[in-house]
């Protein structure tokens, strides 16, 4: 059988995780979480640990912490809209979705930033479908053409007619939850056939230092109750909203996240979590959070190591720029951080598309990542090392000049050794670049845009369950005051 070794990365030691583990369990315990929901503070009371201070912060012994990390199920596979696996969270396996949730989009016809409309949250959903490197989509904007109070479920709502991927998705507001696991569970026919085949990851963040917010802790709550997965996605800021150091902020994300893990654990055993987040340092000359950093990126590695050394799914915020345009700058941060994910093995790596710290997204920058990420998962299998003579094509006929290209291996395997790029990156000699119009990769990355959103046709929803999907959501809407929604730019 061919044999190949995957290419790993670490950037710290067994025993230094260890030490960070040890340091959070600590924090825990001494120093504990600024919990905001009473309701999760008497079940964590009930199951150990202890209430202290002024405010109030609950303090989790270590041997609750250790006994919760028990029940987390080490694996999660997730399935398309047509019940088909596409996804297994567990290992070092790959997968690559779009960034979100962009308050902006770069719009493609003319090359501004401005704000999404449904439009173009269909227009992006249809896109990633169309692009098989992504695993999974995101609800990546905010329609601005919706009220704010809805806009979680019409995201959701979008998401289910133009793309069969699985998603990536959360709530903006507690009220959500009922009417966004209603829509999936109609699209998989019950709550009991969404729980045994998930459609939706939702994503949970606690606020740095050291807090879970009501909405937060109501989102575990629901989430445990409906066996969905959730992905904890700890933002500690490095300078700023926790530890300058890049090990202390370690410290504090790792601490965050296993309070989450306890508090899912304690209401539901076996409740499926990723190990999750999107940290950042903090640019002392900017006052902003750059995702492009390289730091950054050493973070998110790194605390991937202990959730693999926890044995827990992972996830991180990588793959995506701070640039403002399709450049130079959006290529090299977006390129360094796709790369380094697939050698880490994480398991979710959202961030194709986005740009600015997380705030636009860009349908011409979606195309340019998924070839990035085609690339990285090429890296990822590593080097195949096939069963008898490595190079059996030199016992040949030498003098032949046509030997290789048209040999039997050639033929066979050159689709599995070679990634074959889009015409958006450019293999020609610079004679043909010039005769076929010496285009930039913006240029031939708008093209593929066009082209995918003209051609691209996603298998409709069945009528009944489209109709049942629009129900929940004029449900939902008319118990907030809306009538009038886009229906026509969904369609």
């Amino acid at each position: 059988m061919p044999t190949n070794r995957r290419p790993e990365l670490s950037l710290i030691s067994e025993s230094e995780i260890t030490r960070i583990l040890d340091e959070a369990m600590d924090i825990l315990e001494t120093v504990g979480l600024l919990v905001e929901h009473p309701a999760v503070v008497e079940k964590l009371q009930a199951a150990g640990a202890a209430n202290k201070g002024h405010p109030v912060r609950t303090c989790m012994p270590r041997s609750l912490v250790e006994s919760c990390l028990l029940t987390v199920p080490s694996g999660i596979d997730m399935f398309d809209r047509n019940g088909n696996k596409t996804m297994e969270l567990r290992g070092h396996n790959v997968h690559f979705d779009p960034g979100s949730a962009a308050l902006n989009v770069l719009d493609w016809h003319m090359d501004t930033i401005r704000k999404p409309t449904t439009r173009d949250a269909v227009e992006f959903h249809r896109l990633t479908e169309a692009l098989p490197h992504f695993a999974a989509q995101s609800t990546g904007v905010i329609p601005d053409d919706m009220p704010g109070e809805i806009a979680d479920r019409w995201r959701l709502y979008i998401a289910l007619h133009h793309c069969r991927k699985p998603i990536v998705t959360g709530t903006f507001g507690a009220e959500s939850w009922k009417p966004m696991v209603d829509m999936l569970s109609a699209v998989r026919g019950g709550k009991k056939e969404l729980k045994e085949k998930p459609l939706a990851i939702f994503d949970v963040c606690p606020s740095p230092p050291l807090k879970w917010s009501h909405l937060g802790c109501q989102t575990l709550i629901d989430g445990a109750e409906d066996g969905v997965p959730l992905e904890f996605v700890s933002m500690p800021l490095a300078g700023a909203t926790a530890p300058v150091t890049l090990a202390g902020s370690l410290v504090q994300h790792t601490a965050e996240t296993l309070g989450g893990i306890v508090i899912t654990q304690v209401l539901s055993p076996g409740t499926p979590v990723i190990y999750g987040g999107s940290p950042a340092i903090f640019d002392m000359r900017e006052g902003t959070t750059p995702m492009g950093a390289v730091e950054t990126m050493m973070i998110d590695v790194t605390y991937n190591q202990i959730g693999k050394f926890l044995n827990l799914p992972t996830h991180a915020y990588m793959g995506l720029s701070d640039a403002k345009w399709v450049d130079a700058q959006a290529g090299f941060e977006s390129g360094m951080g796709a790369t380094l994910a697939a050698l880490a093995g994480i398991n979710v790596v959202s961030g194709a598309g986005m740009m600015d710290f997380e705030s636009c997204q860009s349908l011409v920058k979606l195309v340019v990542d998924h070839d990035i990420c085609g690339m990285a998962l090429r890296l990822a299998r590593g080097i195949t090392f096939r069963e008898g003579l490595l190079a059996e094509d030199l016992r040949g006929d030498l003098s032949s000049g046509d030997l290789f290209l048209t040999s039997p291996l050639t033929l066979s395997a050159f689709r599995e050794e070679h990634y074959i790029p889009s015409s958006v990156v450019d293999r020609k000699n610079l004679g043909e670049w010039k005769r076929s119009g010496g285009r930039s990769i913006n240029d031939r990355a708008r093209e593929r845009v066009e082209s995918l959103l003209e051609t691209h046709e996603t298998e409709p929803l069945d009528r009944r369950l489209s109709l049942e999907l629009r129900g929940i959501i004029e449900q939902s809407a008319s118990h907030l005051g809306f009538s009038e929604l886009p229906w026509e730019d969904v369609a």
